[in-house]
């Protein structure tokens, strides 16, 4: 669709820190990486301002994403480095992780 959307970024430092061979698996089958990628953005465009501590958000995917703001701002297990880069369909939140769907 035409968003807004936000989308949690990994770094390529994320990508980099992913087991060998991940990313070659994930190009061999586009319904998992679709599945991943999705699983990164959120309907909507949702700036820093309105996280809530511990709140939930639904992604394209399906699943939802917890977002923690105990220590710094975290989604799931990634910590948000940069925050509300704006964008013509939404928002970007750079992380420094990949994160991954829980398992069907």
């Amino acid at each position: 669709g035409d968003g807004p959307f936000t989308v949690f970024a990994p770094t390529d430092d994320a990508f980099a820190a992913l087991p060998e061979g991940t990313v070659e698996a994930l190009l061999a089958d586009p319904e998992a990486l679709a599945g991943i990628l999705t699983y990164h953005v959120v309907p909507g465009a949702v700036m820093s301002t309105d996280l809530v501590d511990d709140m939930k958000a639904g992604t394209v995917n399906g699943a939802e994403i917890t977002i923690d703001l105990d220590n710094g701002v975290m989604v799931n297990d990634a910590t948000v480095v940069a925050a509300d880069v704006e964008a013509s369909n939404g928002v970007i939140h750079v992380i420094d992780k990949v994160i991954l769907p829980p398992e069907s």
